[in-house]
């Protein structure tokens, strides 16, 4: 045999060995799958805000951080104040696995792709983005919860809420006259009207941010999520205080909250957790539908651009209907919402009678809030059965076929998802 037919002889050998190797080697293990996982991102009342057992927050550098103390700066990471009783953890998931809370109390549009540290008065934390993409490197990603708008860079929640309830006191416990003898000039006492919370142009604006942050939730999820098959829960907000105060709160010593000076209504209604003017609540149930819209607006346009995203709106607006703080007589027991708590000093004791205090006191109680924001925080949001109503509400909205869900609880206490 010559040198070219041996070669071409051994060349042919070669290729049936490996055809023959290939033939009986063991088919390569399957690459196992990754736990599934569902994703809280968003602000308070996704976070778990007034739901009490908050957990330990890793902050930008990279470090858990716990309760640092009242006295503490309030952009610690620990105040994003993730619960252990977050409607994502009080939820019933079939097939989920893990669950990620990745909201933040306070948090706005911008902080999904950028570090709310690096805004003012965000928190230590990194971008939710990139917290997201760290679980999608280890978790198969089946559910997301989304809450996000009531903080933008218009108005915030806070904000809102303490403007209303700084008036209510002041007109409780200062009269006119007072303004100009001590104060040298008027002090806001009017109930809020609908311009005060948020104009047309902010909600306007405040959707176009929502639904900038949020189309990059949905893209970086087609980047990063294992199989492609996740649904995305846009939920939206209910607001903590009644359409109208239960009747036992309308007067107080022959005074109701229309005319000057009206301590002891004052009193009472911050024991039951509702200090606020009854001519303000229907601008803000307006507030809070306007929110509603504004969630509603963003899922409906990325719905749109993502045609192929399984995208649910739920709307939480009377979830809490029939508990709401002084709905009732018993409030704010029974409710399911956290009263205005504020504290005389970073103490960690909260300050649950304004009865005989002067202004001055009271005057002390409400820059600690303002100096201290982690004293007061809590006020008005979901509490841990509220958010236990809200883990109700997100079971329905994560096994529905509708798109378009509310979340109603009715007069008997029962919660429906229709």
């Amino acid at each position: 045999m010559s040198v070219f037919r041996r070669a071409a002889f051994a060349a042919a050998l070669a290729v049936a060995s490996a055809g023959l190797t290939a033939a009986v080697a063991p088919p390569a293990p399957a690459t196992a799958a990754l736990p599934t996982a569902a994703v809280a991102l968003g602000d308070s009342f996704i976070s778990g805000e007034g739901a009490g057992a908050y957990t330990p927050v890793v902050d930008v550098n990279g470090v858990a951080q716990g309760f640092p103390g009242w006295s503490a700066p309030n952009a610690n990471a620990f105040f994003c104040h993730r619960s252990a009783n977050a409607s994502l953890h009080r939820a019933s998931l079939p097939g989920i696995q893990d669950r990620f809370n990745l909201a933040c109390s306070g948090g706005q549009p911008y902080d999904i792709t950028a570090a709310s540290a690096s805004r003012t008065k965000g928190r230590q934390v990194a971008a939710q983005l990139d917290q997201l993409r760290a679980v999608g490197r280890t978790h198969d990603i089946d559910l997301v919860l989304i809450g996000l708008g009531s903080n933008n860079s218009s108005f915030t929640f806070g904000s809102v809420a303490e403007k209303c309830a700084n008036r209510f006191i002041a007109d409780a416990w200062t009269g006119w006259w007072e303004f100009w003898a001590y104060l040298g000039g008027p002090v806001p006492q009017e109930p809020c009207s609908d311009a005060d919370l948020a104009t047309g142009a902010q909600l306007s604006a405040a959707i176009g941010e929502t639904t900038t942050a949020v189309r990059q939730i949905l893209t970086t999820l087609a980047q990063i999520d294992a199989d492609g098959q996740h649904r995305v829960v846009f939920q939206d907000y209910t607001n903590p205080l009644p359409l109208d105060l239960y009747p036992t709160f309308h007067e107080e010593d022959g005074r109701a909250d229309d005319r000057d000076k009206f301590r002891d209504l004052g009193a009472e209604r911050y024991a039951a957790g509702c200090p606020i003017h009854r001519a303000s609540l229907a601008p803000g149930h307006r507030f809070s539908a306007g929110l509603g819209t504004l969630v509603k607006s963003a899922r409906d346009a990325l719905a749109v651009e993502f045609p192929g995203a399984d995208l649910v709106y739920l709307n939480v607006q009377r979830a809490f209907d029939g508990a709401r703080l002084c709905e009732q007589p018993t409030s704010p027991s029974g409710s399911l919402a956290t009263p205005i708590r504020l504290q005389d000093g970073p103490t960690g004791v909260f300050v649950t009678s304004l009865a005989g205090k002067d202004k001055i006191a009271i005057q002390k109680i409400a820059n600690t809030c303002g100096t201290y924001f982690q004293t007061c925080q809590e006020s008005w949001h979901p509490n841990a059965a509220g958010h236990q109503v809200l883990g109700q509400c997100l079971t329905g909205a994560a096994s529905t076929g509708s798109r378009d869900v509310a979340c109603v609880r009715g007069s008997d206490g029962t919660v429906r998802v229709s």
